[in-house]
């Protein structure tokens, strides 16, 4: 049994690397907000609308740190927050701004406004990408390519891609409906990517009503290096 496993493994891993007609990767573009924070309504829908095109992964993320002011954000986990973190100390940030949008790990700005966002998408190269395809229900496999300087993290990512409408009944937006889409329910790290192909093993999914999606980045906030999307293969 074990000897058929290893086969299985080499196998898909060879069939990963070697595939050319994978789906270019998707660009990844970041929002962090709060449906307690007064200026992230508009942010919100621009994350919205980037949702429904396929050239791009937009992921909502709530962050907690809002909820003093009477409303506590539905959605907001610690382990947002903390990406965002992450980030302000990539960017050599002083504090974390809300709403702000992150695209490919690589550059930053408020989220309010489409045309801004936009044009970060835009003039944002993408490196090469390693192939990367889900193998059954519970596992990923990763291709080879060059990682960068400081290694590289595999993360998972679950997000409800249904489009919500949030009334917030205190705080700044009392009485404002909040739209949110592609929000981020589950964030895990699978773990480290040296460049080599490596097969990893998905956490059992607690919600059918998710997809699932994978990120490949330089560790510690560092710039994006491939996205799979749910239910398909991505280079």
């Amino acid at each position: 049994m074990r000897t058929a496993l290893i086969s299985l493994v080499s196998l898909v891993l060879t069939s990963v690397v070697a595939a050319p007609a994978a789906a270019k990767s998707p660009m990844l573009v970041e929002l962090f907000t709060s449906q307690g924070c007064s200026s992230c309504g508009k942010a919100n829908q621009v994350a919205a609308d980037l949702a429904e095109r396929e050239d791009v992964l937009a992921l909502t993320y709530s962050v907690d740190y809002w909820d003093y002011l009477g409303w506590k954000d539905t959605f907001a986990k610690p382990a947002f927050a903390e990406r965002q973190r992450v980030y302000a100390k990539a960017f050599a940030l002083r504090d974390v701004p809300t709403p702000q949008v992150v695209v490919a790990g690589k550059v930053q700005a408020s989220g309010a406004k489409a045309e801004t966002v936009e044009k970060l998408i835009e003039s944002t190269t993408r490196p090469p990408a390693p192939d990367m395809e889900f193998v059954g229900t519970n596992r990923v496999a990763v291709g080879s390519g060059q990682a960068p300087r400081g290694g590289g993290e595999v993360w998972l990512v679950r997000f409800d891609p249904h489009k919500q409408e949030i009334a917030v009944k205190r705080g700044d937006n009392r009485g404002q409906t909040i739209v949110h889409r592609n929000v981020v329910r589950e964030l895990v790290k699978l773990g480290p990517w040296s460049g080599r192909a490596k097969i990893y093993r998905l956490p059992a999914a607690t919600d059918e009503d998710l997809a699932t999606a994978v990120i490949v980045q330089g560790a510690k906030g560092g710039r994006v290096l491939g996205v799979l999307p749910p239910g398909g293969k991505s280079r």
